[in-house]
């Protein structure tokens, strides 16, 4: 039997990096999911509500790909008051031609934090206006600071807007954006007043009710809702979905059931038996996406197996190259 490879959080850090690699690297997993026979289960969840926690099992089989992930991703979401992160977990790597445990990622959470943000790039780079320079960030967690370094990476970002619900924490991930990007950051008195200013903005909480609404919307801009991944989540207003030009969903499968779309189902907006494009096939050309400088467009951002294997699969290979990680042979 091979040698199973363990790969700590920090080893996983100097691996893998939020770059245009593994950006290329989620947007080649979402045009696999339009052009591939990609096996991806629906995510299983477990809710702890005494501790206001849940965990997500998501996995998914690439064909061609000789492993697959599965990822194993709690969020605890009052943490923070006890000092520690929110979001935690693993990966594990098996062999997609014999289910051997090839490598345990021991990333804490950090490559779905990566991976998490690579996707809203690709969002951007395929749905945001190519001129969009303002970017407006919903929420003061890690993932807000993660998706505008995602964004300056397909965008000449120039200034960046910010709101969150406690004004502490905005001003800390205010000064963090800061000193890292040398931007100007405005924090901004409420959502509203974000997405007056933005051209593209970015929803990075695990919010119950809905920060944006429709009416607030203008032509041109860009939306990237990527904190509902369950049904109790709700960042958008339900009208959001058809006041916008374009919707397009990371799985529309998954959306109408976890994600914004699923608000606008319930809310009679939108017909449980719509079709929208998917982002892989608008990266695929198989949707044109946006066609005009005018249009609003909106993606909703659930987070899918395909790519936990993907980036699961980078780590594993830059380790490699590297040399690192610690071999255990059972």
């Amino acid at each position: 039997m091979p040698d199973l490879k363990i790969l700590t959080e920090a080893e996983l850090c100097g691996c893998v990096a939020l770059d245009l690699d593994a950006v290329a690297c989620v947007e080649d997993c979402f045009r696999a999911l339009a052009t591939q026979d990609v096996a991806m289960p629906p995510i299983l969840r477990l809710d702890v509500p005494d501790h206001n926690g849940e965990v997500d099992v998501k996995t998914a089989y690439v064909p061609g790909v000789e492993s697959f992930a599965i990822k194993i991703s709690p969020g605890f979401f009052d943490n923070p008051k006890l000092g520690i992160a929110s979001v935690n977990g693993l990966m594990i790597l098996l062999s997609a031609r014999t289910g051997l445990v090839e490598a345990i990622l021991l990333d804490n959470g950090y490559l779905t934090d990566v991976r998490t943000a690579a996707a809203g790039a690709v969002a951007a780079k395929h749905l945001s206006r190519p001129d969009a320079r303002s970017a407006g960030i919903i929420g003061a967690g890690v993932q807000a600071g993660l998706q505008l370094d995602a964004l300056r990476l397909v965008r000449d970002i120039d200034h960046v807007h910010l709101w969150a619900r406690d004004p502490d924490k905005a001003a800390r991930r205010a000064d963090d954006m800061r000193n890292r990007t040398g931007l100007p950051v405005t924090v901004q008195s409420d959502p509203a007043a974000v997405v007056a200013v933005a051209d593209i903005v970015v929803t990075t909480t695990p919010s119950r009710t809905p920060l944006i609404q429709a009416a607030w919307l203008r032509p041109g801009q860009h939306i990237t809702a990527m904190g509902s991944d369950a049904e109790h989540k709700n960042e958008l207003a339900p009208d959001v979905l058809t006041h916008a030009d374009l919707y397009v969903a990371d799985r529309l499968k998954q959306c109408a059931i976890l994600g914004e779309l699923r608000h606008a189902i319930v809310a009679g907006h939108v017909t449980p038996d719509a079709v929208f494009p998917e982002l892989g096939q608008v990266i695929a050309g198989q949707h044109p996406g946006r066609t005009s400088a005018d249009q609003i467009t909106v993606c909703d951002l659930t987070g899918t197996g395909v790519q936990d294997t993907a980036i699961a699969t980078l780590a594993r290979q830059r380790a490699a190259e590297r040399g690192v990680g610690t071999a255990f042979t059972s």
